[in-house]
Formats: structure tokens, C-alpha cells, sequence
């Protein structure tokens, strides 16, 4: 316990020793906590941004803007269009990359015009053992990672946001709705849209851990295989919605949920 306080002690130190700061918040469990901590430690000169972005789903935005209203975050929201971003458009294994290149550029943008002296991201220590493409553009952007610099992990910083009652701590993760895409197939607003539609009538049913990856015109669910029952039992609905949404084709995927398995491509 001493050592997850020892870490906590850091975060701080190193969140004072930026003045001000923008801190890239998505509402998930670590921005949320990083952006609760620095709004506590510096007051107004602490601005959490979120990016409303077409990848993501609008329920998790809305989510972002009510876990900020709640936490009573200084904060404000920027709009970024990645479908006019070519290069994330072509969805090569740098797809993250290019999509974060774009995002830092815009968060150093305002702290540029607003006088804050340095841009946070939530990459916690974790995250330094995962194929995390984005890092390298949060690198090349000067961007700073407070959770992964006190060496803060996931457990940890679900174990201090549930101290401080952060409503996050216990929060699934999501990514974003181009991971659903099998690298080399073009990204599109239409295809962003069919699975966004899809994920919600899955979310509907009361599952909180899902995919559906999307391969054209076929849907392969992935669910954990102990819920695979819920989808099972809501099968003809499910099919019917799905093939309204624009699939032909829909598939329940044997190995249930996992994460990043379109890296396994």
C-alpha cells in the first residue's frame, strides 16, 4: 500500500511541477482519474479537453461530459474529423498513430493559444507492454504520460479512483469504432455508423463487454462466452436489426472477447 501511496505522492509532484495543463480526457478510467487529480492539485490551471471524434461511440462521449459535470472538471470539448484524415483513412497497423498525431497537434494548438504550459495523455505504466502505436505520436508531440511517468498501473489506478469515488474505477474499457476494422480495409463514416448502431442494440441487451467486428458485410460478435447466452436468446431480433443495419452476414465467434483480437489478423 505504501508503494501504490509512494506513486500517488509522484503523480502529484509531477502534475505541480507543469504550473497548467491540458490534460486529453475520453472519460475512461485513467484520463478520468488523471484529469480528477490534476483539477485538484491545480485548480483552474488545470483544462481537460475531450475530442469529439466520428470513431467514437456517442454514448461514451456522453458519458465523458456527464463524468465531468459529476467530478466538476474545468473542461471543454474540440471537434476533429478523422475521415478527412487520409492517412488514418487507409487503416494500416499505424492507423492509432496517425489518428493521435492529429489529436496532439490539435490539444498543443490550444495550449499554445491559452498559455498552458504542457499537455498530458492517460497512458499508464501498463501501456508500455502493449502494441500502443499512438505512443509514438504522444513522443514526437512532447506529450507527457503522469501515470506511466509515477509508474501507476491499471489496478492501481482503479484502487485510488475508487478511494477518491471516482465513478470510473470499476468502468469497462472501450476503444474506439475503427478497431472493429481489419487493417487494409479503408475506413469509412458508413461503416463507423453500422457498427456504432450494432454495438448499441448489444448494449441494449445489457452486455457491457462486446465487439462486433466488422469484415464488410459480415458481423462477428464477440462477447465473453458465458454471456453468449444472452445473445443466443435474442437471436432472431438480433439478426433481423443487424441485417437492417447492413449486414448479410452474422457470426457469434467461439473464442468470445478479446481484446485487441484484430491484432491477431
Amino acid at each position: 500500500m505504501t508503494n501504490v501511496r509512494e506513486k500517488m505522492s509522484n503523480l502529484i509532484d509531477i502534475i505541480k511541477s507543469c504550473e497548467k495543463v491540458i490534460v486529453a480526457y475520453s472519460g475512461g478510467v485513467d484520463s478520468t482519474f488523471l484529469a480528477k487529480v490534476a483539477c485538484d492539485t491545480l485548480k483552474d490551471k488545470s483544462l481537460a479537453v475531450m475530442a469529439f471524434l466520428d470513431t467514437s461511440p456517442s454514448r461514451e462521449l456522453n458519458h465523458a461530459l456527464k463524468m465531468a459535470d459529476i467530478l466538476q472538471l474545468n473542461y471543454q470539448s474540440i471537434t476533429i474529423d478523422q475521415t478527412k484524415n487520409k492517412l488514418f483513412l487507409h487503416n494500416t497497423p499505424k492507423r492509432c498513430y496517425h489518428c493521435k498525431k492529429v489529436l496532439f497537434e490539435k490539444l498543443r494548438q490550444l495550449a499554445e493559444i491559452e498559455g498552458y504550459l504542457q499537455v498530458f495523455d492517460g497512458t499508464n505504466y501498463d501501456d508500455r507492454l502493449k502494441y500502443r502505436p499512438g505512443s509514438k505520436a504522444a513522443e514526437e508531440m512532447s506529450i507527457r504520460s503522469p501515470l506511466k511517468e509515477a509508474k501507476l498501473t491499471k489496478n492501481e489506478i482503479r484502487q485510488l479512483s475508487k478511494e477518491m469515488k471516482i465513478p470510473t474505477w470499476n468502468r469497462i474499457s472501450y476503444t474506439c469504432l475503427a478497431t472493429r476494422i481489419p487493417y487494409g480495409e479503408k475506413i469509412t463514416l458508413p461503416a463507423l455508423q453500422r457498427i456504432e448502431k450494432a454495438e448499441d442494440y448489444l448494449y441494449s441487451l445489457g452486455l457491457l463487454i462486446f465487439r462486433v467486428r466488422h469484415h464488410d458485410s459480415l458481423a462477428r460478435i464477440e462477447v465473453p462466452w458465458e454471456k453468449s447466452e444472452i445473445i443466443l436468446k435474442n437471436r432472431k431480433e438480433l439478426i433481423q436489426i443487424f441485417k437492417n443495419i447492413g449486414y448479410t452476414n452474422i457470426t457469434l465467434d467461439l473464442q468470445g472477447f478479446r481484446s485487441g483480437s484484430m491484432d491477431e489478423m
